[in-house]
């Protein structure tokens, strides 16, 4: 099977509805939410899985281009909505559209359930291996390095919370969905 056949196995065509649910993940980030518990984990492995090539890394870039300075305006005004971690989280969530399309081609709880947890600890790892590296907190070590991961430990949490959630709202609204149309084509058919 060719790379670009194998890429868009369990993909069919465009379909707006998973168009649909990856925006909805994406504005989910202007409603208030704790410290790490948002659903941009969870939309982008979902968009990785349902959206065929360019749109899966696409879609969820420019859903956080626009609503980061949103969400600046509305929750924490006076702050800058881009900083010095924002290539750290975008590319994280790139790995994350990626690991959709590796993992979730045809996506099952368990599998879905493995994806978040990935996508939680490589974003757990990505990012804060930056704030290690570019912040200023913590020496350049190994220790240092250490102490910024200990001391991240307690986001960790809220983090794994929302991707587990947010994926498991996004693919059962779209697995629900596409069960919906089936039953309804059949009862049309009858």
């Amino acid at each position: 099977m060719t790379e670009q056949r194998r890429e868009g196995a369990g993909r069919t065509g465009f379909e707006p509805w998973a168009l649909g649910l990856t925006i909805f993940g994406g504005l989910l980030r202007l409603m208030p939410h704790p410290w790490n518990f948002a659903p941009a984990g969870g939309m982008s492995l979902f968009a990785g899985s349902r959206l065929r090539g360019w749109q899966a890394y696409l879609v969820p870039i420019l859903l956080m281009a626009v609503t980061d300075p949103l969400r600046v305006a509305i929750f924490h005004p006076g702050y800058h909505a881009f900083g010095y971690s924002t290539p750290f989280i975008y590319g994280s969530l790139l790995l994350s559209v990626w690991i959709g399309r590796r993992w979730l081609q045809h996506p099952s709880v368990t599998r879905t359930a493995l994806a978040a947890s990935g996508v939680s600890l490589q974003f757990f790892l990505i990012t804060n291996a930056a704030e290690w590296l570019l912040g200023g907190m913590y020496p350049h070590t190994l220790a240092g390095l250490a102490a910024c991961y200990v001391a991240a430990i307690p986001f960790f949490g809220g983090t794994l919370a929302s991707d587990l959630l947010y994926s498991g709202i996004l693919f059962g609204l779209y697995a629900w969905s596409r069960r919906a149309a089936i039953s309804a084509r059949g009862l049309v058919a009858k």
